[in-house]
């Protein structure tokens, strides 16, 4: 009888052990994130180039890990918007690396900025899953950080897109790939609408207007990492006066802010593109 009841309180101890193990977001946040490091560090170190089919794969696990870190919250309040950077951060992370030197200082450098930065993402996108049914202190905070990350990963995505050198159609088409959604979500962080139709307007305008900008730097004579550290500025230029606009802030001084941060990329990029 004695050791039956020790058996009730063990299996107890277990259950209630385990429980408290999955209603804890950060305790699934960190496993996530640390499998999804080890899994980019593996295919990018150890696969090299026939690694990018994983990268997808990580991509695709990122969004899924973080359904079922805020599956209770999201199982009766559904965004699908709140995926789209988590994605998009892993892939254009994996694919940036094939860019970079292969020394393993290197890789792990970029490894530990990945894990540092998807866990911050992790973090925000709870902020902003739970902001839809309650207010929240800390949604400026993480509407920052996540803006942040995705001018980050643009960057990372656009440089990988210019490097391959590819016809002006399928550079587009690439463009659109990851702008129309990366546009959505920043438009998502501070409207927290469900709907897509609310905000097609403002997403579908800014899509096209970086679109043309894509187009034009096509057939500019410049490196990778200035057309995209270009584009990288007019979306960040458009995106930021979009978010002004919905917190109902776009006074003289931040278009004044937003107009000196084009000129000035506008500029670098002028200087340092080649004209012979």
């Amino acid at each position: 009888m004695r050791i039956q009841f020790l058996n009730r309180n063990a299996k107890r101890a277990v259950k209630s052990a385990m429980k408290e193990f999955r209603a804890s977001k950060r305790q699934r946040f960190i496993v996530s994130v640390l499998i999804l490091s080890i899994g980019l560090f593996i295919s990018e170190y150890f696969l090299g180039r026939s690694g990018i089919f994983m990268v997808f794969a990580l991509s695709s696990l990122a969004a899924f890990f973080l359904y079922l870190s805020l599956y209770n919250d999201l199982e009766d309040n559904f965004y699908w918007q709140v995926f789209i950077l988590p994605f998009f951060y892993s892939l254009a992370f994996g694919l940036f690396y094939l860019l970079v030197p292969a020394r393993f200082l290197t890789r792990v450098v970029m490894t530990s900025l990945y894990a540092l930065g998807l866990y911050s993402l992790f973090l925000s996108t709870n902020i902003f899953t739970v902001s839809s049914i309650r207010t929240i202190a800390l949604l400026t905070s993480a509407r920052t950080v996540s803006f942040a990350i995705m001018l980050l990963s643009y960057f990372f995505l656009s440089n990988v897109v210019f490097s391959l050198h590819i016809n002006a159609l399928f550079t587009l088409i690439l463009v659109l790939a990851y702008t129309f959604p990366m546009v959505l979500a920043s438009v998502w962080f501070y409207t927290l609408d469900r709907s897509l139709r609310a905000n097609f307007i403002w997403t579908g305008s800014i899509t096209l207007l970086l679109m043309q900008v894509a187009l034009v730097l096509w057939f500019w004579a410049s490196t990778p990492t200035l057309i995209a550290l270009f584009i990288t500025g007019m979306f960040y230029t458009l995106v930021g006066l979009s978010q002004a606009w919905f917190e109902k802030r776009l006074f003289r001084g931040v278009i004044l802010e937003y107009f000196w941060v084009s000129a000035v990329a506008f500029f670098i990029f002028i200087a340092f593109s080649s004209w012979f």
